[in-house]
């Protein structure tokens, strides 16, 4: 979660669903080169273009949009990208039911009215939606919770897509995780649909908290963390009162080369003192001051929800948000970004009144 700086550049030719990117990827770990100038050896070729792609979302606002007037909203006021579902979380949680991707018609008609990249949401574990995201030419794919999972026991293999993936953690183990599971972005889950940033916070306190203790702990203690990381892979096989021994799991065995992949993880955080993909805060951010406060935290972008389109004047809280977000640490322009705002932000819960706890979903 710590900032570094970059010290070399690296230029990658990105063909995206909307437009061709020249991209210049930065040695913070998103696509990592360490102090050698070497490039991590990766576990799939196309993570450098995954990790690659997510990092030029860096610094910025994803907005979620249910309409191509929202999207041309959200990419008026300045976003790097937009999620395109059929329900901000505060109507899902409101809704109740089953919440599922959204339509291909929907999606379509958000990829064909905007110019920058377009992400969608799939249930976690659900790969066959995954796969209709792809391909109906998502730029990315974000394996939510704001959805209802679609399987108890495992993540969607994400190494098996060609597009990218981000995913949402509340801890560092949960992270890590999701990374050797192939994600490209990671975001705090928060809790989506609240208009209350305290989960946000709490999730990166957290995950800052756990990558300092792994910077504390011998070649012993990274094995153990890689461990404890690694048994929860094991929920299946626990479940079942039959005799028998089976690890397999969707990613693979659960055996020394797994390990050795979750550790190679814990080592590139502790030499990074973050993690090694663009990790972006979401869930509960209502304000301009929000997202200066969790800019702040070090995160490296924001989702926003919610928080906009459930304000009085979405527009301008759009506007302000993106200020903020790109000013975080200027207290005069986060200021004027609150000035900016002609009615007042979504109304908000206590997280001790909600019914569902979104971000207790995943694992």
């Amino acid at each position: 979660m710590l900032k570094l700086q970059p010290a070399t550049h690296l230029f990658l030719l990105i063909k995206s669903v909307n437009q061709t990117f020249a991209l210049e990827v930065l040695p913070l770990g998103l696509i990592k080169m360490n102090s050698n100038n070497d490039i991590k050896a990766l576990r799939h070729a196309d993570d450098l273009l995954k990790r690659g792609f997510a990092s030029m979302l860096q610094g910025g606002v994803i907005m979620d949009v249910v309409t191509p007037e929202q999207a041309a909203v959200a990419e008026a006021a300045g976003a790097v990208s937009v999620m395109a579902l059929e329900r901000v979380p505060a109507d899902i949680r409101k809704s109740g039911g089953v919440a599922r991707t959204s339509h291909p018609d929907m999606i379509k008609g958000i990829i064909d009215c905007t110019s920058i990249p377009v992400m969608a949401k799939s249930r976690i574990g659900h790969e066959a939606e995954s796969q209709v995201l792809q391909a109906l030419g998502v730029d990315m794919v974000d394996e939510s919770e704001v959805l209802t999972p679609a399987d108890p026991y495992f993540h969607i293999n994400k190494n098996s897509h060609d597009i990218p993936f981000v995913c949402g953690a509340t801890g560092l183990g949960e992270a890590v995780r999701r990374i050797y599971e192939g994600a490209a972005m990671i975001r705090t889950k928060g809790e989506a649909g609240t208009g209350n940033v305290v989960a946000a916070v709490t999730h990166a306190r957290l995950i800052d908290q756990e990558i300092r203790q792994i910077q504390q702990l011998n070649d012993a203690g990274l094995d153990d963390a890689a461990n404890i990381i690694m048994n929860r892979y094991r929920v299946l096989a626990e479940s079942s009162n039959l005799p028998g021994v089976s690890n397999l799991t969707p990613f693979g065995e659960i055996d020394d080369e797994m390990h050795g992949s979750i550790r190679d993880i814990l080592v590139e955080v502790s030499d990074l003192g973050r993690l090694p993909v663009v990790t972006f805060c979401a869930g509960g951010i209502a304000t301009p001051a929000d997202a200066s406060l969790m800019m702040q935290m070090g995160v490296d972008g924001i989702f926003v929800g919610s928080g906009i389109f459930k304000s009085e004047d979405p527009e301008t809280m759009a506007d302000a948000i993106v200020l903020a977000t790109a000013h975080f640490d200027d207290p005069d322009k986060v200021a004027e970004a609150m000035g900016m705002m002609g009615g007042d932000p979504m109304r908000g819960d206590e997280l001790e009144t909600l019914e569902v706890r979104l971000d207790q979903r995943g694992w």
